[in-house]
């Protein structure tokens, strides 16, 4: 062979063993993939351990997990502050209105990872708000949806046997549940309706009754989230302002279904005193309502719905994990995301959080407990929307109730204003 053929098969020669020898080091690397991450949350560490002892990851000796819950109040500071200097978590557990204004520190999960088919087929549909163009935003953790609370007693004593299905069954109840004095100050509210600042969960329940109504109150669009207030949505009347008429009317004194004030406790502790006939809370409100009167007769239904509508639906709040794009740990981050969901970890949550699970095929299963099987079909209705920043759009939905209630604005003024500080807040 001349000296030229003999060079190259040579070269070749030792490509190939190069090669081989390469690809054994990365298949025996890629087994023995090592891990150390670190996960920031606003959800108790608790509840984050019971999760993941009961997960698949747990058993991986290869991977470690450490997790440090954060406040509520000062989670944005330190994790904008993290990032900046390099050392921010691998995956974060926020509630779904501290996402969106996070959303581009987000790895998006492409859907050749996790189909956008089995992500519905897995998760309740108000997970669906996670899913975007480009790929899936977040994974659902846990689901808090708004119930009824109903004072037993006050029912009994009104003769009154159930609760109400349909919000239009308030003009019969108020009469009956709501007591006034001789000056007609109110004793006994019906319900918490008609103000902001002393109605415990007032812009989760304004934001039910606008899904109610008829309006998702924001919009996706090509260039972003967009406010649709003011959208009549094929209805003859927009659906925001019929809401929002209806809410307010139970603080208008010469209204017959005139049932609360500012000048009253807040709606929670109106109720825990047994002055208050009926309550919406959460579902994870249960055990303080149990712990801070115990002698409370009260039992826990559906929230009412609009008679005849075509879907039912309550707000409910929604945890979710999200991946960091930062990251340096992308696959050992999402095989624990995805350990997370497990059927395995969703079932040891239940006992710890009280709350029903995220998980479609979880939920199926009907449990006995009269109180979990009214917070597992809650859980099959729930709704939220992308909110920009909860602190600054409680601002606003209070000054839309009160400029109302006040008569300092039309309620087409007072929605037309929320609907453009929404757009800001977006942007």
């Amino acid at each position: 062979m001349s000296t030229f053929k003999i060079a190259v098969v040579a070269i070749f020669s030792v490509s190939i063993v190069f090669g081989i020898a390469l690809f054994a080091l990365s298949r025996n690397s890629s087994s023995e993939v090592r891990a150390n991450l670190v996960v920031w949350g606003t959800v108790p560490a608790n509840v984050f351990k019971t999760a993941y002892d009961a997960s698949s990851i747990k058993s991986n000796k290869n991977v470690t997990v450490k997790y440090e819950e954060k406040s509520v109040a000062s989670f944005d500071t330190e994790f904008i502050e993290a990032l900046a200097d390099g050392a921010g978590p691998d995956l974060v557990i926020l509630r779904e209105d501290f996402l969106y204004k996070h959303r581009n520190r987000f790895f998006m999960i492409p859907y050749t990872s996790f189909s956008e088919r089995s992500f519905k087929d897995r998760f309740i549909e108000q997970a669906e708000m996670f899913l975007t163009a480009e790929g899936i935003l977040a994974f659902p953790f846990i689901v808090d949806p708004l119930v009824l609370y109903w004072n037993r007693d006050l029912f009994s004593n009104s003769t009154i046997p159930l609760p109400p299905q349909y919000w239009d069954e308030l003009n019969g109840l108020v009469p009956k549940l709501t007591k006034k004095d001789t000056s007609g100050s109110i004793l006994q509210s019906t319900i918490a309706f008609g103000e902001y600042r002393n109605v415990t969960n007032a812009k989760e329940i304004l934001s039910m009754l606008l899904f109610q109504a008829g309006t998702p109150i924001v919009g996706r669009t090509n260039s972003g989230m967009i406010s649709v207030l003011n959208e009549s949505f094929g209805y003859p009347v927009v659906p925001s302002q019929s809401a929002i008429n209806f809410y307010t009317q139970f603080s208008n004194p010469t209204a017959p279904v005139y049932s609360w004030n500012r000048s009253l406790p807040t709606s929670i502790n109106m109720f825990l005193s047994g002055n208050s006939s009926m309550y919406i809370g959460f579902a994870s409100e249960i055990a303080g309502i149990q712990q801070r009167n115990s002698n409370l007769n009260f039992d826990v239904t559906l929230v009412p719905q609009i008679r005849n509508a075509p879907k039912k639906v309550v707000f409910g709040h929604m945890y979710a994990l999200a991946v960091i794009k930062q990251s340096k740990q992308i696959t050992a981050s999402f095989t624990l995301l995805g350990a997370l969901t497990e059927v395995a970890a969703a079932k040891a949550l239940e006992p710890v959080t009280n709350l029903p699970p995220v998980r479609r095929d979880m939920l199926a299963q009907k449990p006995t407990d009269a109180f979990r099987e009214v917070f597992y079909t809650s859980a099959v209705i729930s709704k939220s929307w992308m909110d920009p920043d909860p602190a600054m759009t409680s601002i606003s939905f209070r000054d839309l109730v009160e400029s109302v209630t006040s008569g300092r604005a039309r309620l087409t003024e007072a929605l037309g204003r929320l609907s453009d500080e929404l757009n800001i807040q977006l942007k």
